[in-house]
Protein backbone atom coordinates (compact mmCIF):
# COMPACT_ATOMS: atom_id res chain seq x y z
CA UNK A 1 0.00 0.00 0.00
CA UNK A 2 1.17 3.50 -0.81
CA UNK A 3 1.02 6.11 1.98
CA UNK A 4 -1.61 8.81 1.50
CA UNK A 5 -0.07 11.73 -0.38
CA UNK A 6 -0.99 15.32 -1.20
CA UNK A 7 -0.54 16.28 -4.85
CA UNK A 8 -0.77 19.97 -5.75
CA UNK A 9 -2.10 20.99 -9.14
CA UNK A 10 -0.37 24.14 -10.39
CA UNK A 11 -3.67 25.67 -11.48
CA UNK A 12 -6.59 27.72 -10.21
CA UNK A 13 -8.94 26.27 -12.83
CA UNK A 14 -11.76 24.43 -10.98
CA UNK A 15 -12.73 22.43 -14.07
CA UNK A 16 -9.21 21.06 -14.47
CA UNK A 17 -9.03 20.23 -10.75
CA UNK A 18 -12.36 18.39 -10.84
CA UNK A 19 -11.31 16.39 -13.90
CA UNK A 20 -8.06 15.20 -12.32
CA UNK A 21 -9.73 14.44 -8.98
CA UNK A 22 -12.22 12.26 -10.82
CA UNK A 23 -9.48 10.40 -12.71
CA UNK A 24 -7.47 9.70 -9.55
CA UNK A 25 -10.32 9.16 -7.08
CA UNK A 26 -9.41 5.54 -6.36
CA UNK A 27 -5.81 6.29 -5.39
CA UNK A 28 -4.49 7.31 -1.93
CA UNK A 29 -3.90 10.90 -2.98
CA UNK A 30 -5.38 14.20 -1.82
CA UNK A 31 -5.67 16.54 -4.82
CA UNK A 32 -5.34 20.24 -4.03
CA UNK A 33 -4.94 23.17 -6.38
CA UNK A 34 -3.45 26.61 -5.79
CA UNK A 35 -6.69 27.99 -4.33
CA UNK A 36 -5.92 25.97 -1.17
CA UNK A 37 -2.75 27.99 -0.53
CA UNK A 38 -1.76 31.61 -0.12
CA UNK A 39 -0.19 33.61 -2.95
CA UNK A 40 2.83 31.92 -4.50
CA UNK A 41 5.15 33.22 -7.24
CA UNK A 42 4.04 32.76 -10.85
CA UNK A 43 6.31 30.66 -13.03
CA UNK A 44 7.79 32.51 -16.00
CA UNK A 45 6.69 30.46 -19.02
CA UNK A 46 9.63 31.36 -21.24
CA UNK A 47 10.52 27.83 -22.32
CA UNK A 48 10.75 26.99 -26.01
CA UNK A 49 8.88 23.67 -25.60
CA UNK A 50 5.71 22.56 -23.82
CA UNK A 51 7.90 20.21 -21.77
CA UNK A 52 10.02 23.10 -20.43
CA UNK A 53 7.02 25.23 -19.48
CA UNK A 54 5.16 22.36 -17.79
CA UNK A 55 8.29 21.55 -15.77
CA UNK A 56 8.81 25.20 -14.81
CA UNK A 57 5.30 25.41 -13.36
CA UNK A 58 5.41 22.04 -11.59
CA UNK A 59 8.92 22.51 -10.20
CA UNK A 60 8.29 26.03 -8.86
CA UNK A 61 5.08 24.93 -7.16
CA UNK A 62 6.77 21.88 -5.61
CA UNK A 63 9.73 23.90 -4.32
CA UNK A 64 7.60 26.69 -2.85
CA UNK A 65 5.09 24.39 -1.13
CA UNK A 66 7.36 21.44 -0.31
CA UNK A 67 4.90 19.02 -1.92
CA UNK A 68 4.80 17.05 -5.18
CA UNK A 69 3.11 19.10 -7.87
CA UNK A 70 1.54 18.55 -11.28
CA UNK A 71 1.36 21.04 -14.13
CA UNK A 72 0.51 20.84 -17.80
CA UNK A 73 1.29 22.94 -20.82
CA UNK A 74 -0.37 22.58 -24.17
CA UNK A 75 -0.99 24.34 -27.42
CA UNK A 76 -1.63 24.17 -31.13
CA UNK A 77 1.11 23.50 -33.67
CA UNK A 78 0.39 24.19 -37.35
CA UNK A 79 2.57 22.58 -40.01
CA UNK A 80 2.26 25.37 -42.60
CA UNK A 81 3.26 27.96 -39.99
CA UNK A 82 6.40 26.14 -38.93
CA UNK A 83 4.84 24.90 -35.71
CA UNK A 84 3.32 28.24 -34.65
CA UNK A 85 1.61 29.30 -32.49
CA UNK A 86 3.10 26.49 -30.36
CA UNK A 87 4.13 27.57 -26.85
CA UNK A 88 2.66 31.00 -27.62
CA UNK A 89 -0.82 29.59 -28.27
CA UNK A 90 -2.40 31.31 -25.27
CA UNK A 91 -0.66 34.61 -26.10
CA UNK A 92 -1.13 34.56 -29.88
CA UNK A 93 -2.56 37.91 -30.96
CA UNK A 94 -1.42 39.80 -27.86
CA UNK A 95 -2.18 39.77 -24.13
CA UNK A 96 -5.69 41.19 -24.52
CA UNK A 97 -6.79 38.98 -27.41
CA UNK A 98 -9.90 36.83 -26.93
CA UNK A 99 -10.25 33.25 -28.12
CA UNK A 100 -12.19 34.56 -31.13
CA UNK A 101 -9.38 37.05 -31.87
CA UNK A 102 -6.77 34.28 -31.81
CA UNK A 103 -8.84 32.04 -34.08
CA UNK A 104 -9.35 34.92 -36.51
CA UNK A 105 -5.64 35.74 -36.56
CA UNK A 106 -4.73 32.12 -37.21
CA UNK A 107 -7.22 31.81 -40.06
CA UNK A 108 -5.79 34.99 -41.55
CA UNK A 109 -2.27 33.57 -41.29
CA UNK A 110 -3.46 30.38 -43.02
CA UNK A 111 -5.00 32.20 -45.99
CA UNK A 112 -3.76 30.62 -49.22
CA UNK A 113 -2.30 27.50 -47.60
CA UNK A 114 -3.60 24.17 -48.84
CA UNK A 115 -1.65 22.27 -46.17
CA UNK A 116 -4.07 22.56 -43.22
CA UNK A 117 -2.40 19.93 -40.98
CA UNK A 118 -2.27 20.80 -37.29
CA UNK A 119 -2.03 19.10 -33.93
CA UNK A 120 -2.81 19.85 -30.33
CA UNK A 121 0.03 18.81 -28.01
CA UNK A 122 -0.01 18.42 -24.24
CA UNK A 123 2.77 17.73 -21.74
CA UNK A 124 2.11 16.88 -18.08
CA UNK A 125 4.96 17.27 -15.59
CA UNK A 126 4.98 15.90 -12.04
CA UNK A 127 7.80 17.38 -9.97
CA UNK A 128 9.10 16.98 -6.41
CA UNK A 129 10.73 19.76 -4.35
CA UNK A 130 14.27 18.49 -5.01
CA UNK A 131 13.85 18.95 -8.77
CA UNK A 132 13.30 15.59 -10.53
CA UNK A 133 10.14 15.20 -12.59
CA UNK A 134 8.09 12.66 -14.53
CA UNK A 135 6.69 13.59 -17.94
CA UNK A 136 3.61 12.43 -19.82
CA UNK A 137 2.72 13.74 -23.24
CA UNK A 138 0.13 13.23 -25.95
CA UNK A 139 -0.78 14.62 -29.36
CA UNK A 140 -4.03 14.87 -31.31
CA UNK A 141 -3.83 15.28 -35.09
CA UNK A 142 -6.32 17.32 -37.09
CA UNK A 143 -6.79 20.08 -39.63
CA UNK A 144 -7.35 23.83 -39.50
CA UNK A 145 -10.88 24.46 -40.72
CA UNK A 146 -11.61 27.15 -43.30
CA UNK A 147 -14.15 28.81 -40.99
CA UNK A 148 -15.04 28.44 -37.28
CA UNK A 149 -17.79 26.00 -36.34
CA UNK A 150 -19.37 25.04 -33.01
CA UNK A 151 -19.94 26.77 -29.69
CA UNK A 152 -18.46 24.29 -27.20
CA UNK A 153 -14.94 24.14 -25.78
CA UNK A 154 -12.51 27.04 -25.75
CA UNK A 155 -9.36 28.36 -27.39
CA UNK A 156 -8.84 27.09 -30.91
CA UNK A 157 -11.56 24.43 -30.70
CA UNK A 158 -13.86 26.12 -33.29
CA UNK A 159 -11.18 25.90 -36.00
CA UNK A 160 -9.63 22.53 -35.11
CA UNK A 161 -11.30 19.93 -37.33
CA UNK A 162 -10.96 16.32 -36.16
CA UNK A 163 -11.37 14.04 -39.24
CA UNK A 164 -12.28 10.77 -37.44
CA UNK A 165 -15.40 12.41 -35.95
CA UNK A 166 -15.97 14.78 -38.90
CA UNK A 167 -16.44 17.80 -36.62
CA UNK A 168 -14.43 20.59 -35.04
CA UNK A 169 -13.62 20.21 -31.36
CA UNK A 170 -16.16 22.98 -30.64
CA UNK A 171 -18.90 20.85 -32.22
CA UNK A 172 -18.19 17.90 -29.90
CA UNK A 173 -19.56 17.36 -26.43
CA UNK A 174 -17.05 17.62 -23.60
CA UNK A 175 -17.15 13.84 -23.18
CA UNK A 176 -16.51 13.24 -26.89
CA UNK A 177 -13.64 15.71 -26.92
CA UNK A 178 -12.03 14.32 -23.75
CA UNK A 179 -11.92 10.83 -25.25
CA UNK A 180 -9.70 11.95 -28.13
CA UNK A 181 -8.08 15.23 -27.08
CA UNK A 182 -4.38 15.69 -26.38
CA UNK A 183 -5.03 16.53 -22.73
CA UNK A 184 -7.51 13.71 -22.23
CA UNK A 185 -5.06 11.18 -23.68
CA UNK A 186 -2.17 12.44 -21.53
CA UNK A 187 -4.30 12.37 -18.37
CA UNK A 188 -5.50 8.82 -19.05
CA UNK A 189 -1.92 7.69 -19.59
CA UNK A 190 -1.04 9.28 -16.25
CA UNK A 191 -4.00 7.61 -14.51
CA UNK A 192 -3.10 4.20 -15.97
CA UNK A 193 0.39 4.44 -14.45
CA UNK A 194 -0.44 6.27 -11.23
CA UNK A 195 0.69 3.37 -9.02
CA UNK A 196 4.16 3.84 -10.54
CA UNK A 197 3.90 7.61 -10.02
CA UNK A 198 3.13 7.14 -6.33
CA UNK A 199 6.04 4.71 -5.95
CA UNK A 200 8.34 7.25 -7.64
CA UNK A 201 7.15 10.05 -5.34
CA UNK A 202 7.70 7.81 -2.30
CA UNK A 203 11.25 7.06 -3.49
CA UNK A 204 11.98 10.76 -4.05
CA UNK A 205 10.25 11.90 -0.83
CA UNK A 206 10.50 9.07 1.72
CA UNK A 207 8.55 9.43 4.94
CA UNK A 208 10.64 10.71 7.88
CA UNK A 209 11.82 7.88 10.10
CA UNK A 210 11.27 8.20 13.87
CA UNK A 211 14.43 8.71 15.89
CA UNK A 212 14.67 7.08 19.28
CA UNK A 213 16.74 9.00 21.81
CA UNK A 214 18.46 6.72 24.31
CA UNK A 215 19.32 8.22 27.66
CA UNK A 216 22.52 7.15 29.28
CA UNK A 217 21.55 7.08 32.92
Amino acid sequence: MHPHRTLVLATRNPGKTAEIRDLLQHYPVDIKDLTAFGPIPEAVEDGVTFDENAYKKASLTARVLGLPALADDSGLVVAALGGAPGVYSARYGGPNATDADRCARLLEAMAGFTDRRAAFECVISIAVPTGPALTYEARCEGLIAETPAGANGFGYDPIFYYPPLKHTFAELTREEKNRVSHRGLALRELAAEFDKVLAWIQYQMPDPQPVVCLRDD
